[in-house]
């Protein structure tokens, strides 16, 4: 006992409700076999409808049988449609010798068309190959002419451009050599001083030392012993002829002493001729001073 005891003291609480539980589960259990029950059996029972009349005909009818209903019957599995098999190879007739012949040349024929087409066609690839390659070496040919052309071109207006340099530098050349020997054949017969820096062969007026030597030929015929106050200065022009002979003189300005510009006048007469420059000419108009203390 005491062990017993020992035991159910130490077991675990007894666990609440259970009497509840089960129960309801033999209650649950009884409902489920009674559906069960009444299902399996409206199944199995078959409904009979009876009905009973009595009926009066001027002819005599047999009645119909009771109807018996007839359970329906499950439905059958479709069964897999057996594939169709092909039909044997029928057997080529067999030709004669005639119509294989025929049938051997009417092949031989489309065969050689065939090929006849196929070199036609190639042929017709090859023309326009060999076309197009011959244009393609004419552009090249022309483009290469024109390159030449445009060349010889371009060499021929460097030429002329040369040429016309050329000839242009000759003129300045030839332009340059005249001026030079005209300057040259100038300074051979020049008649200028050493310090001239003029171009003409002589110059146009009269030397620097010619009016002193036209008063130094006039001035011995000066004829005048007159007192005269200052130095009054009479003024000529005189034309000549080329070798020097006097044709006129003309006082152009007076001193203011009549006796002294009358003087210079008969000198200038009596002179006659003038002398020569030093390049051999003689002046056509000359101004001339004069003094009566020079």
């Amino acid at each position: 006992m005491h062990a017993a005891t020992d035991r159910l003291e130490f077991a675990p609480p007894p666990t609440a409700g259970l009497t509840r539980a089960l129960g309801l589960a033999v209650l649950a259990h009884a409902v489920l076999l009674a559906a069960l029950t009444w299902g399996v059996h409206w199944k199995r029972d078959a409904v009979t409808v009876t009905a009973e009349a009595e009926l009066w005909s001027s002819v005599p009818q047999q009645a119909a049988p009771k109807l018996v209903e007839i359970a329906p019957e499950p439905p059958e599995t479709p069964k897999p449609t057996p594939k169709p098999t092909p039909p044997p190879p029928q057997a080529q007739p067999k030709l004669p010798d005639a119509d294989i012949a025929l049938e051997r040349e009417k092949l031989r024929l489309k065969k050689e068309k065939q090929q006849e087409l196929e070199k036609l066609k190639q042929d017709k690839l090859s023309q326009e190959k060999l076309l197009l390659e011959k244009k393609r070496q004419q552009d090249k040919r022309d483009q290469d002419r024109q390159a030449i052309e445009d060349k010889k071109k371009s060499d021929l207006d460097s030429k002329r451009k040369e040429a016309a340099k050329a000839q242009q530098d000759a003129k300045q050349m030839e332009a340059q050599r005249q001026a030079n020997i005209q300057r040259m054949a100038g300074l051979a017969g020049a008649t200028g001083a050493s310090t001239a820096t003029g171009t003409a062969r002589q110059s146009s007026g009269p030397s620097a030392s010619y009016a002193g030597r036209i008063r130094a030929s006039i001035k011995p015929n000066i004829v005048f012993a007159d007192d005269t106050a200052g130095n009054p200065v009479a003024e000529v022009e005189v034309r000549t002829a080329p070798d020097g002979t006097i044709i006129s003189r003309k006082l152009t300005k007076p001193s203011g002493v009549n006796s002294w510009d009358d003087a210079v006048l008969k000198a200038i007469d009596k002179t006659g001729k003038l002398p020569r420059d030093v390049d051999g000419r003689v002046p056509n108009a000359l101004i001339i001073s004069f003094r009566p203390r020079d």
